[in-house]
């Protein structure tokens, strides 16, 4: 079976291939680091993704050790036990009413089947996938296209939502303005089956781009807002990739 390493390593040339602007892009930023979270299951992703919301990185991390503390010694805890715990000490380590809700939400999801295993997670369409995850509470679409390229390393997610995977566009092809979601679309037809690894690519483009890192309130599941963690690590924080 062909590693996702592998996989990888043709990407890049086949992209590379589409024309100057990738050839040169490749060329400057190098090697295509993406390391999915083998590890994680959707459910325990999700869960940390949910956690990340509207807060910058150390105060996301503060929190979610208390919540794992909760559960010590096991890892991260399973939906069995988030369900059995009371609102209190969820408030008590600083989850807000609203995402509190949420991984509620999504621990009751995995209970019943809806958010899958891994294994099952492994025998569905992206487009299965996004469908069954979008409906949970505190869930976009955004949301999930993280999942599938952070945790599930699917080779051809291209998040048409993403401001960064805009932004990158602008820069990489030398447009006087945003591009439309028909432009985007247009643009990149041809790094098909390797979309993923071209936004990763457009991601750290704009990252080396950015002279410095402003901070602005986010909406949940907003991939519009910059931080000062950078476009990739809150990415795959909000892909559930990253502790």
């Amino acid at each position: 079976m062909i590693t996702f390493e592998a996989r990888v390593a043709e990407a890049v040339p086949h992209l590379s291939a589409t024309g100057p602007v990738m050839r040169e892009l490749i060329a400057a930023i190098g090697p295509c680091e993406l390391s999915p979270a083998w590890d994680r299951s959707p459910f325990e992703s999700l869960v940390r993704a949910v956690a990340h919301q509207q807060l910058q990185g150390k105060a996301a991390q503060a929190i979610l050790g208390r919540f794992l503390a909760l559960f010590t010694p096991s890892a991260f805890p399973t939906p069995a036990e988030i369900v059995a715990v009371d609102d209190a000490t969820l408030r008590a380590v600083g989850f807000s009413r609203s995402k509190i809700l949420a991984i509620r939400d999504i621990a009751g999801k995995a209970a019943e089947g809806i958010v899958p295993t891994r294994e099952e997670a492994e025998a569905l369409s992206d487009a299965e996938l996004i469908s069954r995850l979008v409906p949970l509470r505190g869930v976009g679409q955004w949301t999930v296209e993280m999942l599938l390229i952070f945790s599930l390393g699917r080779l051809d997610v291209f998040p048409l939502d993403d401001f960064g995977v805009r932004k990158g566009l602008k820069i990489a092809f030398g447009l006087e303005e945003m591009p439309s979601k028909r432009d985007m679309l247009a643009l990149t037809d041809a790094w098909r089956p390797y979309r993923s690894i071209g936004t990763w690519y457009l991601w750290r483009l704009v990252s080396n781009q950015a002279p410095s890192r402003r901070v602005r309130k986010a909406r949940p599941d907003d991939s519009s807002a910059a931080d000062e963690e950078g476009e990739l690590e809150r990415r795959e924080k909000s892909g559930g990739a990253l502790p």
